[in-house]
């Protein structure tokens, strides 16, 4: 009869090791999840900002210009968005990641009644 108590006693605390173990990794991953989140929107924000300073570009008529160049401009405008921000950008990952957790961090310890307005 111990050994059968013992088992189980055993198999909860495994169990118990198991879900802390579940929760640690799942908040590394939603961690993860934010970080890319406020990256991708920096990126996103400073793509839109350089965007008004390409437009005032001309176009070299002999070898540019037309729908293709429009479309390549903006993916060209993005992609240089996303180097400065994976290269530091403003510093507004940081604060965005910040406030999606403390936002996070409310939704969850608020009552069902607040919860969606």
């Amino acid at each position: 009869m111990d050994s059968a108590i013992q088992s189980l006693g055993d198999m909860a605390v495994a169990n118990a090791m198991a879900a802390g173990a579940s929760r640690r990794a799942s908040s590394e991953k939603t961690d993860a999840q934010v970080t890319a989140a406020a990256k991708d929107f920096e990126a996103m924000f400073m793509s839109q900002m350089l965007q008004p300073m390409w437009e005032g570009v001309n176009v070299d008529g002999q070898f540019g210009g037309g729908h293709g160049e429009q479309v390549m401009r903006s993916l060209l405008v993005q992609e240089y968005g996303k180097a400065m921000a994976t290269g530091g950008g403003f510093g507004l990952a940081d604060s965005i990641k910040a406030e999606m957790i403390r936002l996070q961090g409310e939704a969850q310890t608020a009552p069902a009644s607040q919860v969606g307005g």
